[in-house]
């Protein structure tokens, strides 16, 4: 199935207005287990800097909810945010220039297999659910590295191959047409990382057996509806209704999880400090 019509049809729909906006990101961040992990991944790590000034690279940053979320709950954060998808970082500039944030968020197209034009410049980066639509990832990881402050930090969110993109089997295809994978391996996306000059500090599964049931009351129902007609659209709103708060309480068990296995990764690495004298 592919996926991005449907988020271009909700996206002119939320897009309209920054209430409507704002709606969409607050949707997003309750359906999608994987924005609890990373949420609370980059509380703690900004946490860390103990309310010192952090520079983060958003890469990837499709709709731009976390860049706004960085910075709403942040002070002391400021977002550079970059894509490929030109509609994509002008809705998200634009919506983001009619809040009270709008000096803290800069947002730049970017190919993330070419160099970035910052070198040395973020304490932090951050690609969730971008890795599986990219063929070159050493490239990516290569270039987000050289991005990074020494010490600096890389939060990969990505399925992961124990049943990621909706593949349970051999001969399966990725639920999402514009997968280039359908998930990674731990000891895979280790390797790249590791290869690319990061130190993998962290490893962790996510949508486990309860997030997966999970993801599939709360996102592939409702989006296989609406990818087969945009006037069933209706009907999923009511379906939500009932679907919702058990889809939302399972999200919360499975955040409470120490997965042993998953259909989702999410993974840091650290760029090595300077060596001390």
């Amino acid at each position: 199935m592919d996926y991005d019509p449907v988020k271009d049809r909700l996206g002119r729909f939320f897009w309209t207005t920054p209430t409507r906006t704002k709606a969409f990101y607050r949707t997003l961040d309750a359906v999608f287990l994987r924005s609890w992990y990373v949420r609370r991944t980059l509380r703690r790590l900004v946490g860390a800097r103990a309310g010192r000034p952090v520079r983060v690279l958003d890469a990837g940053t499709g709709f731009g909810q976390y860049a706004y979320w960085l910075v709403r709950t942040f002070p002391n954060v400021e977002v550079v945010a970059v894509d490929v998808k030109d509609d994509y970082l002008r809705r998200a500039e634009a919506f983001v220039a009619q809040t009270p944030y709008a000096g803290r968020v800069t947002f730049e197209r970017a190919d993330l297999t070419q160099p970035l034009p910052h070198e040395e410049a973020f304490d932090l980066a951050l690609s969730v659910d971008v890795m599986e639509h990219i063929e070159d990832d050493r490239a990516v990881f290569r270039n987000v590295r050289d991005a990074l402050v020494p010490g600096g930090h890389l939060v990969v969110n990505t399925p992961s191959d124990q049943g990621g993109s909706g593949v349970g089997g051999a001969g399966e295809e990725s639920f999402i047409g514009e997968h280039v994978r359908d998930g990674y391996a731990v000891d895979d996306l280790v390797e790249k990382l590791e290869t690319a000059g990061l130190r993998v500090t962290d490893t962790d599964y996510t949508y486990g057996p309860v997030g997966s049931a999970a993801w599939r009351l709360l996102v592939k129902w409702p989006i296989t509806m609406l990818n087969r007609s945009p006037l069933l659209t209706p009907l999923v709103g009511a379906y939500y209704l009932g679907a919702g708060p058990v889809g939302l309480a399972l999200n919360a068990v499975d955040l409470r999880r120490d997965n042993d296995t998953g259909t989702g990764l999410l993974v840091t690495a650290q760029k090595p400090p300077r060596p001390t004298r």
